[in-house]
């Protein structure tokens, strides 16, 4: 199997698969979570894709509008498009999934982070730090900052 490129960011390692496999309408990334690692920097929303996780290894924890969903190895769980959800690893083992959205589109797609200041889960905006060193989350209502993950090695290669 051919090295795919490995992202460490704000949900551990991701492997963008999408184009390295040349899929057209499906958007296909693995992921390995650590303790306290997410899928994604918020709670969120895709406007036009319908999405599927796969857990592989260990239990994700997806925060749902109807509450925690607990998904163990060798289950799935699939969210409507227009559907909130945020995946965790909120165990003590490593997770390790796979995530499959269609149609590769994503459209918008509405981010909900907690702010202290607002204190309420408040749509949220990301942006660059200012010397390009984090991911920023910032309230859209009050401006203040809800979140921020450094970026680690955007171009390394997975042996």
């Amino acid at each position: 199997m051919v090295g795919f490129p490995r992202f460490q960011a704000r949900e551990g390692v991701k492997r963008p698969l999408t184009e390295a496999l040349g899929a057209a309408d499906l958007a296909v990334n693995y992921y390995e979570l650590e303790p306290g690692d997410s899928f994604a920097f918020a709670y969120h929303s895709h406007e036009i894709q319908e999405e599927v996780f796969y857990v592989q290894e260990g239990t994700a924890t997806f925060e749902t509008e109807a509450g925690a969903v607990d998904v163990g190895a060798g289950e799935i769980i699939r969210f409507e498009r227009e559907e909130f959800q945020r995946g965790w690893n909120r165990g003590e083992e490593r997770v390790r999934a796979l995530a499959l959205g269609a149609p590769l589109e994503y459209g918008d797609q509405p981010k909900r982070r907690y702010c202290s200041d607002c204190d309420e889960e408040t749509d949220t905006s990301l942006e660059g730090a200012e010397d390009g060193s984090a991911v920023v989350a910032r309230c859209r209502e009050c401006g203040t900052e809800t979140g921020r993950w450094h970026r680690g090695s955007m171009d390394g290669e997975v042996p």
